[in-house]
């Protein structure tokens, strides 16, 4: 059971039609007691789903834009002790996930984790859609391929060594028959994902991020600055989040919609 006063709240990043309610009826199923309550809360976009019989509480959610944030009906958490927030499958990852933040910030709930369904079918025929898979996993903790009949067992393993390449601490599961080995597991609320957007702001001064000097020992007489010279600190931005003047990302990503019948 959740020991917390604070509902916890978990977001369901992939394409539409990969098979992401079969995995979190299985997640609320199998991962939580008897004793806890689930709330779905589901983008308004997202067609009915014969597997929504068994998700529980679902609440509809509205994408007002990605600066813009998202509109939850009042009272959506209300007696929940976890909160699955299933994003548009066929709508732009890191937008929605710069809406969500702001609501989960002002919600009075806990961010738990991040997952990421991969229907490997759909990634293995469309080369171009790696690029919009990474971006979700930098946002997750956990990642689940789902769909993997027929996906050559080469592209599978090429696939999950391009993360582990990179360091990617996320953990990767299969799934089979839309099932997970271990759901209280995979729920449990320990962050291994690569972005810092729902933790503690990091900071950067004068473009080098302030935990990494701290590290490495650097300081104002190694960097040739003099001790009464301004330091500009700021906030560090995600790389997925930053923009161009002009307001377009400085990471962009596919259109997801156009590889979904």
């Amino acid at each position: 059971m959740n020991d917390s006063a604070k509902p916890l709240v978990y977001v369901i990043l992939g394409a539409s039609g990969s098979g992401r309610r079969e995995v979190l009826a299985d997640l609320i199923t199998d991962g939580l007691d008897s004793d806890e309550q689930a709330v779905v809360l589901l983008a308004e976009g997202e067609a009915a789903d014969e597997r929504d019989a068994k998700l529980g509480r679902i609440v509809r959610w509205r994408f007002l834009g990605a600066e813009a944030g998202i509109e939850v009906p009042e009272g959506a958490i209300e007696g929940a002790t976890h909160v699955f927030f299933v994003t548009d499958g066929r709508g732009n990852p890191v937008d929605q996930l710069e809406a969500f933040k702001p609501w989960v910030e002002s919600s009075g709930a806990e961010m738990a984790r991040v997952f990421t369904v991969v229907d490997c079918q759909l990634a293995e025929k469309n080369k171009a859609l790696i690029a919009w898979y990474e971006a979700c996993i930098h946002f997750s903790d956990v990642v689940l391929l789902t769909k993997r009949e027929g996906v050559a067992n080469k592209w599978m393993s090429d696939f999950q060594t391009l993360f582990k390449d990179k360091f990617y601490p996320a953990l990767f599961e299969m799934v089979k028959g839309g099932r997970v080995k271990n759901p209280p597991l995979l729920l449990e609320p320990e962050a291994r994902r690569m972005s810092h957007l729902f933790d503690e702001p990091d900071w950067v001064v004068d473009g080098v991020d302030a935990e990494e000097m701290i590290e490495t020992g650097e300081d104002d007489a190694e960097e040739g600055t003099a001790l009464n010279e301004e330091v500009e600190v700021t906030q560090a931005v995600d790389p997925y989040m930053e923009r161009r003047l002009g307001g377009r990302r400085v990471i962009e990503i596919p259109d997801v919609a156009k590889f979904l019948g």
